[in-house]
């Protein structure tokens, strides 16, 4: 089968730096080729070269085995290759159907039309949102869905998804697994990365592995399986480090009551929600999206405020509380990882030492204190190590690493405050399976540091594998809880569905 498009020995340098090194693979027509690799691997890096969003420092691409240089995202445009990035570019200002039309928009248009055949083009890919609605109202898996209906409103012939159903439900993931599927009868080839390796198996013809910008092996996906990738991916198996047996960790026992949360409520999302943290036990939370969750933990985290009457009360360590921005939360001990990094967890325009230092000058007494050079890098320096963090120095910008290293930024710039209570919003979200057995490492040494910890996520190997207790939402409050040892994915997905 010919290649549409053909990247041949490319590299790409960063401060004298190799992000990618020599990677050579071919894209084949209508096919759905998954690219896998730790974070830090390349594997962004690759696919925005492909998009004509990053400059190659050397190589070549062959288009349909023409030579072909893109300056621009608009050039691989017009050559028929669309990027999905994994944060999404759409314009908060305007609505969706502007975002699904921008650029393509006739010298004269009603903007009832444009809502029309938006309306018309969503449903056709069985996406359910709301063509007149601002971006800046939507979601993040909404926005998601927005920014895959753009690429293939483009009819190009080569998409890059990058992680495209991270932010997804269930019933979503169906649909865009669907969608694939559509795209690749018609002829259109797909570069599919994903840390869901899973996924990756069950969507995948073929399988381009990299590890450290350099090109590992490309084979078919029937010849692979969940080991072998992670083999390749980072040297050794990482599956029982990750969702192992968990009947041979010890449940830690309850220490002292951190937090109570009772009757809590904040308008139709959270309803009368009640329950307890303890010190050194990781609790997991699980529901689907819409539960309450994740507006429960900024509500307790200062985040986001309850109903001013019938409210409900939160109790820290016995006394009542009532934040109402996160600075006296922090200094209260409560901090709160968020579950969107790129709008809420980090200033993506400042340096690695400079996020992290943001951190402890959040959690200082004073609201005046000056910022030391030396100070700030050596705290830096420090958690560099300590989470693994990849990058040139402690001055390099955040937007130059990859996902999970900037999760990691983000957990570091929470962890300095000292707190007593953690609560981590989907803490492995686009991050790669490295990366998540360290995440997963850390979050046990807080627990066992006796620190209370909360950690809400969708995927449900991974709470079962931390929890030593699990608490179900349904509806905006906790409707079951579960000890690990009896627990399991039928019984929590009813309790959360149920």
């Amino acid at each position: 089968m010919d290649n549409l498009i053909e990247l041949r020995n490319i590299g790409k340098e960063y401060r004298g730096a190799h992000a990618v090194r020599d990677v050579s693979f071919g894209v084949r027509r209508g096919e759905v080729h998954a690219l896998l690799g730790e974070n830090g691997a390349g594997k962004s890096t690759l696919t925005k070269i492909l998009a004509g969003a990053v400059q190659p420092s050397q190589g070549q691409i062959l288009l349909e085995g023409r030579p072909v240089s893109f300056a621009t995202p608009h050039d691989a445009l017009g050559h028929g290759i669309a990027m999905v990035y994994q944060e999404t570019s759409l314009v908060p200002s305007l609505t969706v159907a502007q975002n699904l039309y921008l650029g393509d928009e006739p010298f004269f248009n009603r903007l009832r039309g444009l809502y029309i055949a938006a309306q018309q083009f969503l449903q056709r890919l069985n996406f359910n949102v709301d063509p007149t609605k601002l971006v800046s109202q939507l979601g993040a898996a909404q926005r998601q869905m927005v920014e895959i209906a753009r690429a293939v409103q483009h009819e190009a012939r080569l998409i890059i998804f990058d992680e495209p159903t991270a932010t997804l439900t269930p019933e979503e993931k169906h649909h865009f697994f669907g969608l694939v599927q559509r795209l690749r009868a018609e002829g259109v080839s797909i570069v599919f990365i994903s840390h869901a390796l899973e996924e990756a198996l069950m969507i995948a013809d073929r399988i381009t592995i990299l590890r450290d910008g350099e090109h590992v092996l490309t084979a078919n996906a029937s010849e692979m399986d969940r080991d072998r990738i992670i083999q390749a991916m980072v040297g050794r198996s990482l599956s029982q480090e990750l969702y192992g047996n968990r009947s041979q960790r010890v449940r830690r026992p309850r220490g002292a009551k951190v937090l109570s949360v009772q009757n809590l409520s904040m308008g139709t999302i959270v309803k009368n929600n009640a329950f307890s943290l303890y010190a050194g036990q990781i609790t997991g939370m699980f529901g689907l999206i819409g539960s309450g969750r994740t507006e429960t933990a900024k509500i307790v985290a200062g985040v986001a405020k309850r109903d001013f009457l019938h409210g409900g009360e939160i109790l820290l360590d016995g006394e009542p509380v009532r934040y109402r921005t996160p600075r006296p939360a922090v200094k209260g001990g409560v901090v709160y990882v968020t579950e969107d990094r790129k709008l809420e967890g980090f200033f993506e325009t400042m340096s690695i030492a400079e996020n992290i230092y943001t951190g402890q000058l959040a959690s200082s007494p004073s609201l005046f204190m000056l910022a030391r050079q030396d100070q700030m890098r050596e705290l830096a320096e420090a958690w560099r190590k300590r989470l693994s963090i990849r990058a040139i120095d402690s001055d390099a910008r955040i937007v130059e690493l990859s996902g999970g290293n900037q999760q990691k930024v983000v957990i570091a710039k929470s962890l300095v405050q000292r707190p007593r209570l953690v609560i981590f919003d989907e803490p492995t979200r686009g991050v790669d399976v490295g990366a998540i057995a360290e995440i997963h490492q850390l979050i046990h040494s807080l627990a066992d540091e006796g620190i209370a910890v909360l950690v809400i996520s969708s995927y449900l190997p991974e709470i079962l594998t931390l929890s030593d207790r699990i608490l179900v939402t349904r509806q905006g409050r906790v409707v079951e809880e579960f000890a690990p040892e009896i627990a399991t994915e039928d019984k929590i997905m009813y309790a959360a569905v149920h």
